[in-house]
């Protein structure tokens, strides 16, 4: 194929790239369209008023539309400074972890410019390990940054979105749903279309210096996908905390004490838990999937690199992660038109079956894309490296490989869906329980979240089975990549939770009818099944992503096989699989300790502000917004340091078998703890939810709102908010990030790692 298909490769990907963008763009403006009043928005320039013949009701006058505008701004200010100082202590840290990739990879040959033999391609010389230390280190910055504007991009079009989607409401819940779908619709396709577009330019741009060493500009690379996590583990973690420090204290006093609804504008942490939903969910999600995505793309490029593709210099069958990426774009828009052109949602119960739909639409046609790229991109017959073998591979293995990724991906969704959705018999069951307090709550509760890790498990097992029997590690780099190819329509979905959520937070507090609050209600029921989709999505890629990049620290290392009979692995194994609980027991800390102080200043103004459960007084929202935001800064250093440390301490002392044990026990324990987490906190919010809208017979002899049985509820989803918003998926991304931070710092460590066994 030769030149013409190197041709069109490198027209194709920052083509689909720029689609997307443009898509993205569009959905913006078609938001931008509802009006939302205010005297002045913050940005200078003067909105209509709402027209008033627009209304469907007479109740909703003018005033209302004023007060969203006026809630979205605070929301939209706190979320946005809260980033900015988080951003600011990030900044320091890119700069010292840069330094760091740099001194650590520049010593691996003590500094010296001079060519070396390549390590995989014998009988070539390959550019220096400097280089490799330099552009490892742009590459690390690189990722940091596109990281952060993902996060950054998304939390600002959920700020502007969710005030919008309030006031939609009022023309029926198809109107509203269309709304929050489009908000997320340009958060995920920003995401994708930056993600892969800054990727390739870095790939080209790097190519300019490398030439024909393809084993060392790939190898550079990888730092991509280590910036990209490091900013998505600290943004995940001073996001959940910050978000349910807020929540739990806003529930804890609210519901529980005060007897008032969730919302309610007299409660002082309510606009903080409205903040905390935007840079928890949104602005940590997305760095969280985007860090997924760029690794999984960084781990097939390297094995691709030390392979046929990379030795042959073939370009098209190199860029075949990318151009899977391309057509996940294409696919994901053609799925996006089905939600928001095709199918008018009539009514609430339509909500949920559309967003799965979408996830179904969109795993059948990317498995026809996958199709066409594996015959157009790869040769009919190539070698990959094997650790140490070549494995012979044709085409049509690889198409096999990526949409079993694909395939899992949607079975562990529907199985989170399942196990989520208050739709089903295991939330109902878990609501039930309620009726003997929150002890047999928390019980159902915990027993459903260990259950739910079973069949996302076996997904998972299948897959890495098949992927690595079809075509070794490679294999399971493009599982995780098929997982993630349809991730524009994932974080759509994902996205539109915590847009609905704020949305029906506002239309309480701007004192809205009750039949729209009730619209409101139930699209953030289904926005919470989504959003555990979306952990469920980030899990299970995040294990295969994990598995792959563990596969290519092995062979960068140069350790021939790990042997758990041997002491070193052993030990690492048994303090890898410690590591997740570790993490956890930090994030769950942080918060009870964060939501302690919130609990008492939230009492604190209800017992001293005069008229303020009367509602004559207005409660003093900065204070706790500044509570959430000490808290969570101060508290997302201790678990990011021992994510970031790890790998670098374990590494360095004790050297690489032990390290590949931490990452194999790691990867195990990881995903359990994270999983069960995830759906055990989301079972227990539904089941709360499920009670609330006593939509059944069932539901109505738990209720009403402020029963003994809502009240064990209430606890039930207080105690699953950390472990449904921090420490779960946060896990996700502890299992990513100390293999890829091992695969980057491998050189180091084989060059003079182990240092304690030196000496004994």
């Amino acid at each position: 194929m030769g030149a013409s298909s190197e041709a069109l490769t490198q027209v194709l990907i920052p083509v689909a790239a720029l689609v997307g963008i443009g898509f993205a763009l569009l959905q913006w403006l078609l938001v931008s369209r509802v009006k939302v009043s205010s005297h002045d928005s913050s940005n200078g320039y003067k909105v209509k008023l709402i027209e008033a013949d627009e209304e469907e009701e007479g109740i909703d006058n003018i005033d209302v539309s004023i007060k969203c505008a006026e809630i979205q701004q605070a929301i939209s200010l706190g979320a946005t400074s809260f980033l900015f100082t988080e951003y600011k202590y990030l900044g320091i840290f890119m700069g010292v972890f840069g330094v760091i990739i740099f001194l650590f990879l520049g010593s691996v040959k003590g500094f010296s410019t001079k060519s070396e033999p390549c390590t995989y391609n014998q009988g070539n010389t390959c550019k220096p390990a400097l280089a490799n230390a330099v552009f490892s280190t742009i590459a690390f910055l690189l990722g940091a940054l596109t990281s952060v504007l993902s996060g950054f991009l998304g939390m600002k079009i959920a700020t502007y979105a969710n005030a919008r989607t309030t006031l939609e409401a009022r023309k029926g819940v198809g109107k509203a749903f269309i709304i929050a779908f489009r908000s997320g619709a340009v958060m995920g396709f920003l995401l994708a279309a930056n993600g892969l577009l800054v990727l390739y330019v870095s790939i080209y741009l790097f190519k300019l210096y490398y030439g024909d060493d393809w084993e060392g500009l790939y190898e550079s690379i990888t730092g991509y996908g280590l910036g990209g996590s490091s900013m998505a583990l600290f943004g995940r973690v001073g996001g959940g905390i910050y978000t349910k420090a807020a929540d739990v204290g806003a529930d804890l006093v609210g519901k529980v004490e005060r007897n008032i609804p969730e919302d309610d504008p007299r409660n002082p942490a309510v606009i903080a838990d409205n903040v905390g939903d935007n840079v928890g969910d949104i602005a940590g999600m997305g760095s969280d999937l985007f860090g997924s995505y760029a690794e999984s793309s960084c781990a097939a490029l390297f094995v691709a690199s030390i392979s046929s593709f990379g030795i042959n210099h073939d370009f098209t069958a190199m860029s075949y992660p990318l151009i899977i990426s391309s057509m996940g774009i294409v696919v994901c828009l053609i799925t996006t038109l089905f939600a928001t052109d095709m199918f008018e949602i009539k009514n609430v119960r339509e909500i949920e079956p559309s967003l799965k739909r979408q996830l179904l639409i969109s795993t059948i046609l990317m498995t026809a894309g996958i199709a066409m790229v594996s015959f157009f991109a790869l040769p009919s017959e190539f070698t990959l490296f094997d650790f140490g073998n070549e494995k012979e591979v044709k085409n049509w293995h690889l198409f096999f490989c990526v949409s079993i990724g694909l395939w899992a991906g949607l079975v562990i969704g529907y199985i989170t869906e399942y196990y989520t959705s208050n739709a089903y018999s295991p939330v109902q069951d878990v609501a039930d329980s309620c009726r003997t307090g929150a002890a047999t709550n928390v019980i159902f509760g915990l027993a459903l979240g260990y259950k739910s890790v079973i069949i996302p498990i076996f997904a998972i097992s299948i897959s890495i089975y098949v992927s690595f029997s079809l075509a070794a590690m490679y294999g399971i780099a493009v599982a995780a990549l098929g997982m993630l190819s349809t991730i524009s329509t994932g974080l759509a979905i994902d996205a539109y939770g915590p847009i609905s959520d704020n949305a029906g937070g506002i239309a309480e507090m701007a004192g809205m009818s009750h039949k729209i609050r009730e619209r409101t209600d139930a699209l953030d029921a289904a926005g919470n099944t989504t959003a555990a989709i979306g952990k469920g999505f980030a899990i299970g890629s995040a294990a295969l992503v994990s598995l792959a990049l563990f596969g290519a620290y092995v062979s960068r290392a140069g350790i021939k096989s790990v042997d758990v009979l041997t002491p070193k692995v052993f030990i690492g194994l048994i303090v890898g699989a410690m590591l997740p609980y570790w993490f956890s027991a930090m994030t769950m800390k942080s918060v009870g300790s964060a939501a302690l102080k919130m609990v008492e200043e939230v009492r604190r103004q209800f017992n001293s502000i005069p008229g303020l459960m009367e509602g004559t007084a207005k409660p003093d929202y900065a204070n706790c917004v500044k509570i959430s935001t000490d808290a969570s800064l101060r508290e997302m250093i201790p678990p990011g340091a021992l994510v970031m440390l790890t790998p670098l301490i374990v590494g360095t002392f004790l050297g690489v078998e032990t390290l590949a044990g931490v990452l194999a026990g790691s990867l195990v324990s990881g995903v359990q703890v994270a999983i069960s987490a995830s759906n055990t906190g989301g079972a227990w919010d539904n089941a709360k939810k499920y009670i609330e809208a006593g939509g059944s017979e069932h539901a109505k002899s738990l209720g009403p709102k402020g029963s003994d049985c809502h009240k064990a509820a209430v606890i039930g989803d207080t105690i699953g908010d950390p472990l449904k918003d921090t420490s779960g998926p946060s896990l996700n991304i502890l299992i990513k990030l100390m293999a890829v931070e091992s695969l980057v710092f491998a050189p180091f460590f084989a060059a003079h790692g182990g240092l304690l066994f030196k000496f004994i």
